[in-house]
């Protein structure tokens, strides 16, 4: 999926919008389990896999939401929130450095610890520090469960759907 030529081959168009399809199915899929979700995961996995192309995945994959579940204060969130993650993998995975599980597992675990706090900014705008803060204080126990689930899915799941990404991914001869 690293090209050299600029702009987006046929190719890299039908793995980002397969990409696309199976992060929005897995996450409606999922939606009834509390705080087993695999969207953090596959984030993380597509933005090792396809970089600074992983964008058009989140932003497809918000517009997504937003149609599915309809366009509120949430959806406001998931316009950054997933950027965050990708950001994050991209300074940890620089210069090639792929790292292992348990550092993956971790960044994941943590960003879904944190996951509250970051969804919480748009309140500030709503109802001030004060309704944030308590927003995000009132969360802190289901983002706790977040962060386990995260990392426990990760650590399950990384190397499994890392090497069926290389796999997939992996340029065919004819």
């Amino acid at each position: 999926m690293r090209s050299t030529k600029p702009g987006l081959a046929v190719r890299d168009v039908t793995f980002l919008a397969l990409a696309t399809a199976l992060i929005f199915a897995l996450q409606i899929a999922l939606a009834s389990l509390p705080n087993i979700e695999v969207v953090s995961l596959l984030v993380l996995l597509y933005t090792l896999h396809f970089r600074t192309k992983a964008l058009f995945i989140i932003y497809a994959f918000a517009l997504l939401e937003g149609v599915w579940y309809g366009f509120h204060i949430w959806w406001v969130m998931y316009l950054y929130v997933w950027t965050i993650l990708w950001a994050v993998v991209m300074l940890l995975s620089r210069k090639g450095r792929r790292h292992g599980a348990f550092l993956w597992a971790t960044v994941n675990g943590l960003y879904g610890l944190a996951f509250g706090f970051f969804c919480s900014f748009p309140y500030v705008a709503m109802g001030g520090v004060k309704m944030a803060y308590s927003w995000w204080l009132a969360g802190l126990p289901f983002d706790a469960a977040h962060g386990v689930g995260n990392f426990v899915t990760a650590l399950v799941l990384f190397v499994p759907l890392d090497r069926a990404l290389e796999f997939v991914l992996k340029p065919r001869t004819e």
